[in-house]
């Protein structure tokens, strides 16, 4: 099981939002690893099994999303800044998402 995960929710169409790309980077900005969110708007391996403590940033590409979808945004990505702790075993990170505003929390 990967460190990270992530989820998305469109709360605009009350679905899943899928095929939107993520991105795991570190605090200064280096690329841990990418991936899409699938039909369930879900990353379930998003970086490696372990991650040493400190901080990190997820970045969810939303523009394309509600450009597909022929909806404007006003947010072109959403970027989550988090500190993780080795010891913590596992992170989720759930992003619910509509076109003119967004919430995230620490999933389980």
């Amino acid at each position: 099981m990967s460190f990270i995960s992530a989820h998305v929710l469109d709360s605009v169409h009350g679905c899943p939002a899928q095929g939107i790309d993520v991105t795991l980077l570190t605090g200064d900005g280096r690329t841990i690893a990418t991936a899409t969110t699938d039909e369930d708007g879900r990353v379930g391996e998003l970086g490696p099994d372990t991650l040493e403590s400190g901080h990190y940033r997820i970045v969810f590409a939303t523009e394309p999303y509600f450009a597909g979808r022929g909806m404007e945004t006003f947010y072109p990505f959403v970027s989550v800044d988090f500190t993780a702790r080795e010891e913590q075993g596992h992170y989720h990170v759930p992003l619910l998402l509509s076109p003119f505003a967004y919430s995230t929390y620490r999933g389980s």
